[in-house]
């Protein structure tokens, strides 16, 4: 499985490429989609292009994208788009209309009571597991664990030379995962070797804006669907 990653925290500054509002995100969705994504993650935009929990930002971002693609469609959680974790809560429980899963930062405060709300609305949980962070001990205490959809093993290590040993070693302590299938990426100068990893593994990854601007050989990438017909390349090549 290949989820793209349409836009992630980047904003307009980023370049013309990164989707931000509804309609550019249906389109690079379905785009990205015909490329051979999987499954969607999506961060839903106000109109200044800031990420939002609000209802007012995720509906209409995931009816406009469902439009476009059959495929599942999952938003962010992240502590940066609502700081405060009980405000974060009420946002998540005002939505007017539910992704299909959400990605939630086990090391970010109030993770397991955004996790548990989610999984009472029926929504699938992605549970967040950073490198460099006490994301892995969290989870490995928490009774959630058994429940989430999948774990998102995110490998913050963007130096191209060391973030496949990063990435190794964050899978060695995330263990069993409770049995959850593994979704394995990188960032930045990180993206393409742990891309590459997950392809040798076996696992599930994601390509995307949100990851990296730029493609394999170091060009600019134009577009989602462009990452997405890359990585699936480097990752049938790398694969078992």
């Amino acid at each position: 499985m290949v989820q793209v990653c349409l836009n992630g925290a980047r904003g307009a500054g980023d370049g013309v490429t990164v989707p931000l509002s509804p309609e550019a995100l249906a389109e690079s969705a379905a785009e990205a989609v015909a490329a051979g994504a999987t499954e969607v993650h999506v961060h839903p935009k106000t109109p200044c292009g800031q990420d939002s929990l609000s209802p007012r930002a995720v509906a209409p971002t995931l009816e406009a994208i469902r439009a476009r693609v059959p495929v599942p469609v999952g938003v962010t959680t992240g502590a940066w788009a609502e700081p405060d974790p009980a405000a974060r809560l009420r946002r998540i429980r005002s939505w007017t209309v539910l992704p299909d899963h959400a990605s939630v930062n086990w090391h970010e405060p109030g993770a397991e009571e955004v996790a548990a709300a989610l999984i009472d609305l029926g929504v699938g949980v992605e549970a967040g597991i950073w490198s460099g962070t006490d994301g892995v001990a969290r989870f490995a205490r928490s009774p959630l664990g058994p429940k989430v959809l999948r774990v998102l093993a995110e490998v913050t290590d963007t130096a191209p030379d060391t973030a496949e040993d990063s990435a190794r070693a964050l899978l060695s302590d995330l263990g069993s995962a409770f049995g959850r299938p593994v979704l394995l990426h990188g960032e930045d100068g990180g993206t393409w070797p742990v891309l590459r990893l997950a392809g040798r593994l076996g696992l599930a990854t994601r390509v995307g804006l949100e990851d990296t601007l730029l493609l394999p050989d170091g060009q600019r990438a134009r577009s989602n669907a462009q990452l997405v017909t890359a990585g699936l390349a480097q990752y049938d090549r790398a694969g078992p």
